[in-house]
């Protein structure tokens, strides 16, 4: 499979993913709105997808994929099956023993990452029982971390990027048929969304297990103490324990930065936490399509690549990844940057989401999307160290980020609130993505191809007249206010965005920019 090829499998299913979260937050703000419960509910979710990602999607990936590519490609499927296995019964272990500590744990846990839910006890003891219900979540997620990093490494892409739809589908569902039940049962609607959250991890796990069976890889998880011995003694699942100590420390790293952020927007005005997570998801379009598409698509091969002694393929599939990045998250930030509130007043400016809800979430939008260049291009360049199995160049990076990020920080939460939060995290993401991207080229393995410097114009000159475009849209345009429909929002936006591709586009073609050859590279 092409590395195009993949990357727009994994590019639109991840769209389904995203259109599928966006109707998730859509009927989220229009039911629930933005209080102190919402803030409950973001702030118990949030406890376990750090885990999640913290153990599953971060550091063990980071360190499962290029072992098992490496296993597959010098031994074999058979010894690289024995390898799964092995992993699976110790992670499957470790998450049990997790989750255990989790629930018992969860009123420290909520008190750490915002105490500033005291404001409202309600609030604060909401958070610590949706903790505990929604912490084996943590299990489910990563297994799900496992299969797909299996699925992944023999080029199924499709399987691990549909998945996550699983979950907003069973979301909706809870918050479309469980609210309204558990608020005639006299229950706080918003806990059917626990209810959704555990159903959607069943569903996702159950799905990737399938597709494992069908592969041929279905891990055979022990339970017999001798068998854990053995599975932990095995010099494959000790080299993953290995990589995933300074995985850990980078991917906690950049954790410790959102608890911080998320314990000082605690302690902002009620509602900040959700302002800051309605516009998360806006950015998820941008980021997972983009940067997580490439990622994926880009670290088998870049891991092959290196097995295979090419160092030339391996830096001109950088290039070409480097060079997507840039043609395509210039214009979303310049979007970001001068169309933020048509773009939140069309998904969320409906029931109990208010025209101040919408001007606050504006605000944490245009702070995030001040750094999406940097966001994507480290999905792009992080794997470059880590298909050389060199996860300590990234963490070194990410140790200087967070402590540049929380200085900002002080400069920018007086000025500007939950934006300056914001706004921190993507002056952070963008140093991040250039000591990154001169990691790589000091070392050799990454050296720009020629046609940078045109490239660059081109791009430069389109964006230009694209946020002229944007600019007039945002202006002339109303968005806001009871007047305006829904299906006006709705129909302008699409009419703005439809022109934005053709102003973008035509104009990269004029000054001379052969897409197609791009694209096929």
């Amino acid at each position: 499979m092409s590395l195009f090829k993949a990357a727009s499998t994994v590019s639109l299913l991840t769209l389904a993913s995203r259109v599928t979260g966006m109707v998730r937050d859509l009927l989220m703000a229009s039911v629930f709105g933005a209080s102190a419960m919402t803030d409950a509910f973001n702030v118990a979710f949030r406890l376990p997808n750090m885990f999640r990602r913290l153990f599953g999607e971060g550091a063990f990936s980071q360190a499962f994929v290029p072992v098992l590519g490496a296993s597959k490609a010098q031994y074999g499927d058979a010894a690289t099956h024995l390898l799964i296995d092995r992993v699976a019964t110790v992670l499957t272990w470790v998450l049990v023993l997790t989750c255990v500590i989790g629930v018992a744990a969860a009123p420290a846990l909520v008190w750490i990452m915002a105490s500033g839910l005291q404001q409202d006890p309600r609030g604060f003891e909401a958070a610590v029982l949706m903790a505990r219900w929604m912490f084996p979540y943590i299990g489910f997620m990563s297994l799900v971390a496992l299969g797909a990093g299996v699925l992944n490494t023999w080029k199924r892409f499709a399987i691990p990027a549909f998945t996550p739809v699983l979950l907003n589908l069973a979301m909706i569902t809870a918050t479309w048929l469980g609210a309204p039940w558990f608020r005639q049962m006299g229950i706080e609607p918003i806990y059917a969304l626990v209810m959704g959250v555990i159903g959607g991890g069943v569903l996702q796990l159950a799905l990737q297990l399938y597709a494992m069976h069908r592969l041929g890889m279905l891990p055979r998880v022990q339970w017999r103490w001798s068998a854990v011995k053995l599975a932990w003694a095995d010099s494959g699942t000790r080299r993953i324990a290995t990589l995933m100590g300074p995985a850990l420390l980078g991917v906690g790293v950049a954790h410790l930065s959102a608890i911080i952020n998320l314990q000082i927007a605690s302690h902002l005005t009620p509602g900040s936490v959700s302002w800051m997570a309605y516009a998360e998801r806006l950015m998820e379009f941008p980021t997972a399509m983009l940067g997580v598409a490439l990622g994926v698509a880009l670290t088998p091969q870049l891991v092959a690549a290196k097995g295979a002694n090419d160092p030339e393929k391996y830096s001109a599939m950088l290039d070409w990844g480097l060079r997507l990045v840039v043609l395509l998250a210039v214009p979303c930030t310049v979007a970001l940057l001068v169309f933020a509130q048509p773009l939140v007043a069309t998904l969320y400016h409906r029931g109990a989401f208010t025209v101040r809800d919408v001007q606050q979430t504006t605000s944490a939008l245009m702070g995030y999307g001040a750094g999406l260049l940097g966001i994507v291009a480290i999905k792009v360049l992080a794997p470059g160290f880590y298909a050389s199995q060199d996860i300590r160049t990234p963490v070194r990076i990410a140790i200087f980020v967070l402590v540049l990020t929380q200085l900002l920080n002080l400069v920018f939460v007086p000025l500007f609130a939950h934006a300056g939060l914001t706004l921190a995290i993507s002056v952070g993401a963008m140093i991040n993505a250039l000591l990154l991207l001169l990691g790589l080229i000091r070392r050799g393995a990454y050296a720009p191809l020629p046609g940078w410097g045109m490239f660059l114009l081109q791009v430069v000159a389109s964006t230009a007249l694209l946020a002229v475009f944007l600019m007039w849209a945002a202006n002339s345009l109303q968005w806001t206010g009871p007047s305006v429909s829904d299906l006006r929002r709705i129909g302008t936006l699409g009419l703005v965005l439809a022109g934005s591709a053709v102003v973008y586009f035509s104009v990269l073609w004029a000054a001379g920019l052969k897409l197609h050859q791009l694209l096929r590279r």
